[in-house]
């Protein structure tokens, strides 16, 4: 199955310095049909307003990635790590026992960004945050894997960041006219999101910021319609 989410169908808050859509619950949007996809628990498309951002908070048990799509994020932690994020390129914080990070649009521009949650396989085990330039060039027709669970993703140079999830994190660009194919396996789950331009699988338009639940055991075939940039986790 393939289920269309429009951008427009997505839960909204506009808090002023965040404007964010959520594609699945969270804090006051609750839909019971959105409570996950696999063991992809959030998904947040938000813009962050320059001079703002999200004051210390905590977390556990959870691996949450951030994909910047515009702009740039300035990570802080309680584990005395800190770093910079810009468009294009990821980072992730494996929860574990327990953290507390802020994370700030220090620009003078708004940060567009992805915030996406992901079970743990296991709870527990000590937090770690990495971040990492991922060039887009890189990925023209293909999808690369930009934050794994796989080891076979993580270890050489240009590798992806590793997380702690039965889990990865792909992204592609697409020409115009171009095609690029995702296999899901049997029992698996993925979600995919063109960050930027317009998309069609099985006939259907999708357009920038739509979600699109798959499900396991499929190829699918996505045609690119204009250039566009696609965001895609598959999970357990």
């Amino acid at each position: 199955m393939i289920e269309k989410r429009s951008f427009e169908s997505l839960g909204h808050a506009d808090h002023g310095w965040l404007n964010a859509r959520h594609h699945f619950s969270f804090s006051d949007y609750y839909d019971p049909a959105r409570m996950g996809w696999g063991a992809i628990r959030v998904w947040n498309d938000d813009e962050i307003a320059g001079g703002s951002g999200f004051p210390p908070h905590p977390h556990r048990d959870m691996e949450i990635i951030t994909y910047v799509r515009t702009g740039a994020i300035t990570h802080q932690d309680s584990m005395g790590n800190q770093g910079r994020t810009g468009a294009g390129d990821v980072q992730v914080m494996s929860a574990g026992t327990g953290v507390r990070h802020a994370e700030y649009n220090l620009e003078k521009e708004p940060t567009t960004l992805f915030q996406i949650w992901i079970e743990p396989t296991r709870k527990g085990g000590s937090p770690s945050w990495g971040a990492k330039p991922f060039p887009k060039g890189d990925r023209s027709g293909k999808f690369v894997t930009l934050a794994s669970g796989f080891a076979e993703d993580i270890g050489e140079e240009g590798g992806a960041l590793p997380i702690r999830a039965d889990a990865r994190l792909l992204a592609a660009t697409v020409n115009a006219g171009e095609t690029i194919s995702h296999t899901v396996g049997a029992g698996r789950h993925a979600y995919l999101v063109p960050a930027t331009g317009v998309v069609e699988i099985g006939g259907e338009r999708y357009n920038a910021r739509d979600g699109i639940a798959i499900g396991g055991g499929q190829t699918v075939e996505i045609r690119a319609l204009e250039e566009t940039e696609l965001v895609l986790v598959d999970s357990e």
